[in-house]
């Protein structure tokens, strides 16, 4: 739900935007599309994903019924050729390029000895280097545009050691695109090209999102992204340059007083996800409880996040590991076990300390106390009363992970499998 109201300020100007098949790139596509602006959506999706809906024909559709006009360009930001042919196809159909939109990202939140130098390179080429390739190869025609914008998605360059610590690898690629917009704002000042960058404060919910995760529910919609984009990229880039801005604050400067239509469950709305990068000190101490360099493994999902309002205090009975461990055993049939495929160790603190484990890898399947014999695919650690509530269904995994009740080692999203079971031991209960 679009909060912002479109003023028409941007009809018949030309966006350029990367990664705009799907998620936040094509709601700034749509959102602009409303005042009828031109957009490139320059982007890798020419056939529909397994998964994800949305290819650069479907986006061009929707922009074209809200009344803009669209040319689909197959564009991997990593190849130059196929970015400047996309920008002569854009001057051929719309005469010029107007706002540069650098929203195309890759990440992996691991740790130094995690993150295997093919996926190092995947995010440096496509964050850093992208961004600053799209700005290089388009900036002859946003020389001669009166209206001239960069927009990167990138955030503020926060230099404490802790967001650096917990993903470098990610963090110097995301921050790669930051520096973009320090060093551009300045170079490009005298042709009165705006730079500038725009970031979340909560986690954002997009179809990748909500695949990886399987809960969007403590999220705002990219609505909330994109009516900050209109807003921005209706300024004067004259005299509005070199901000590293955040979508929650940008909105409020138009006038929206209630950001509660956002939140993807309303009900939530005070209770959600908190972006990386932002140096508030509860997100900075919830974040930190929820990442461990070993925890880092495997996840590659965008919301580095922690609680927007942490609620204080727990609640959650006492004295039921055992019990649940006999219900679960009692759960395990052949059928979950060829889905799940995977196997799990649990270090419960807290009262009822002890090792666990559930092998759903292994025909017919088996739970108990102690080490599986065959090694654990993840690593789950918590305490016994959140452990309690997890298998009780009170408490999602995702959930858990992002509050920091929840650690984990390994395979993380081996280890989200969880849910399923979690939900047919509910009735059990």
């Amino acid at each position: 739900m679009s909060l912002v109201a479109n003023t028409g300020k941007l009809a018949g100007r030309t966006l350029f935007i990367t990664g705009a098949s799907r998620g936040i790139g094509k709601a700034i596509a749509l959102k602009a599309a409303k005042d009828g602006a031109n957009v490139v959506i320059a982007a890798k999706t020419a056939e529909p994903h397994p998964k994800l809906p949305g290819t650069i024909y479907t986006a061009a559709e929707e922009i074209e019924a809200l009344g803009g006009k669209a040319l689909p360009c197959i564009v991997d930001v990593r190849d130059e050729a196929q970015i400047q042919k996309a920008i002569d196809e854009a001057v051929k159909k719309f005469n010029g390029i107007d706002i540069l939109i650098n929203n195309a990202s890759a990440i992996s939140l691991t740790g130094t000895a995690q993150t295997d130098m093919k996926r190092y390179d995947l995010m440096h080429n496509i964050n850093t280097r992208g961004t600053f390739l799209a700005s290089k190869l388009c900036l002859p025609l946003l020389k001669e545009s009166n209206h001239a914008h960069i927009l990167n998605l990138s955030p503020p360059l926060n230099m404490n050691p802790y967001w650096f610590s917990i993903h470098v690898a990610y963090t110097m690629a995301k921050y790669g695109m930051s520096m973009c917009v320090l060093g551009m704002s300045e170079e490009f000042r005298p042709l009165n090209i705006g730079v500038n960058a725009l970031w979340p404060r909560t986690g954002i919910a997009t179809a990748a999102i909500e695949m990886l995760t399987g809960d969007v529910s403590t999220s705002r919609k990219p609505d909330i992204v994109s009516d900050a984009a209109y807003f921005m990229l209706c300024k004067d880039p004259k005299t509005y340059t070199g901000n590293f801005a955040i979508d929650e604050d940008i909105v409020r400067e138009a006038g929206v007083k209630d950001l509660t239509p956002y939140a993807c469950d309303p009900k939530k709305a005070d209770n959600l996800l908190l972006d990386g990068f932002l140096d508030e000190e509860e997100a900075i101490a919830a974040h930190r409880a929820t990442v461990t360099t070993s925890a880092m493994g495997r996840q590659q999902y965008h919301t580095s996040a922690t609680r927007y309002d942490q609620s204080k205090g727990d609640s959650g009975a006492g004295g039921q590991i055992p019990a649940l461990f006999e219900t679960i055993g009692k759960s395990i049939t052949p059928e979950l076990v060829k889905k799940t495929q995977a196997v799990y160790q649990f270090n419960v603190k807290g009262k009822e300390a002890g090792v666990w484990h559930i092998d759903l890898k292994n025909e017919p399947g088996a739970c108990g106390s102690g080490e599986p014999s065959s090694g654990a695919d993840a690593t789950l650690t918590m305490d016994g009363k959140h452990f309690a509530e997890m298998f009780a269904g009170k408490l999602k995994p995702t959930t858990a992970f992002m509050m920091g009740k929840l650690k984990i080692s390994g395979d993380l999203p081996k280890a989200m499998k969880l849910e399923k079971l979690m939900k047919s031991l509910k009735t059990k209960m």
